[in-house]
């Protein structure tokens, strides 16, 4: 797998950057994307890739082993979790969603915009997306 397109990160993100990646992979492994016995790039590739620090993806690696999302194999490359044959069910797939939309909202109504403005602009946002 290309360490260059395995995850993307935001450097001016307040969320930390090991989280980001804990998070984009979790969601690529409830949709499917990745599945188990998936290779993953090795800490190295990815630091490289992403430049930044190897113990910001050995943090996310570890979080993520410990959660069963992926498993370590000694002297190879970590894989996807046996566990994770196919995508995650719909419903826990929008679970995931729910606390950035959640986000979202709140920041919409501190704004106070109205929610069809809010509506409109991520649809927009997905039509780009899908472009």
């Amino acid at each position: 797998m290309d360490p260059h397109h395995f995850v993307q990160i935001n450097t001016g993100s307040p969320e930390p950057i090991y989280r980001q990646l804990v998070e984009q992979v979790r969601r690529r492994v409830a949709a499917g994307q990745l599945m188990a016995g998936d290779e993953i790039p090795s800490v190295r590739e990815l630091a490289q890739a992403l430049a930044v620090h190897p113990m910001t993806i050995s943090k996310a690696y570890s979080l993520l082993e410990m959660e069963g999302v992926l498993e370590r194999r000694r002297g190879l490359s970590m894989v996807v979790a046996a566990q994770h044959q196919q995508a995650q069910p719909r419903a826990s797939r929008i679970e995931l969603l729910r606390p950035t939309l959640q986000k979202a909202a709140d920041e919409a109504r501190q704004l106070q915009l109205p929610a069809a403005e809010v509506i409109g602009l991520l649809t927009q946002l997905l039509d780009e997306t899908n472009a």
